[in-house]
């Protein structure tokens, strides 16, 4: 498959016919001229709104300050940088040379910025029903695996946290294998924690899961509990 734009189309499952605004949604401001940062401005309104009403319905109990709270977690840069990689997103930006140079395809705030100019370029392109249910089929996963009892934290950031008040190196992350088809694959990945002896592996069908589980793993090794309240 030599057209990028038809792969990009097949791991989001949205076709542009008319390529302009997927094009200027990959478009990173490092480039000059014309980029993403309107789209940006849009996805962002559009993404919140979406997951607020799918939070609303699900949680029909739950009070405005927990709602709050599970959609700030949804939305964040870091979960908006998971479906980006989801997507290996990366892959298909327009950067300038600085950020080509320096990582910007990895970097985080790009990759979720992105994610926020397509969700604004496929609503420009279509309409608000078309839109939704896109948002709604990426966090499909995500929404389900939410439990109004669930920690607020991930496992990620709860590892992440602990070593920081502890004023200990960050855990360490690798790809350790990718097996299977694009569509059913499975990473292996380990995560190295310096008051671990051995690093941890975590399996699953992508590289956030499979991160994810590592990270819990690691929690239960320190001691720490998986079934924190919200704070």
């Amino acid at each position: 498959m030599n057209n990028p734009l038809l792969k990009l189309s097949q791991r989001i499952d949205y076709t542009f016919t008319d390529t302009s605004l997927i094009e200027l949604a990959l478009t990173h401001r490092s480039c000059g001229g014309k980029n993403n940062e309107r789209l940006e401005f849009l996805g962002d309104s559009i993404v919140n709104l979406v997951i607020a009403e799918a939070l609303f319905l699900k949680f029909p109990e739950a009070k405005e300050g927990k709602l709050s709270r599970l959609r700030a977690r949804m939305v964040k840069g870091v979960t908006l940088a998971e479906l980006a990689r989801d997507f290996g997103l990366g892959d298909f930006l327009h950067l300038g040379s600085g950020e080509m140079k320096s990582g910007g395809h990895r970097r985080e705030s790009i990759l979720a910025d992105t994610v926020e100019a397509i969700i604004g370029a496929i609503y420009l392109y279509s309409d608000n029903a078309t839109v939704k249910n896109k948002i709604l089929q990426w966090y499909d996963s995500r929404l389900s695996a939410l439990s109004i009892d669930d920690p607020l934290k991930d496992p990620k950031t709860r590892l992440q946290e602990y070593l920081q008040a502890k004023q200990l190196p960050l855990p360490k992350y690798d790809v350790l294998s990718i097996e299977g088809s694009a569509h059913e694959q499975l990473f292996k990945v380990s995560c190295k924690v310096k008051d671990l002896e051995n690093s941890i592996v975590g399996q699953g069908g992508s590289r956030r899961i499979a991160e994810q589980e590592a990270a819990a793993q690691a929690l239960k090794l320190l001691g720490i509990s998986l079934e924190l309240g919200e704070e």
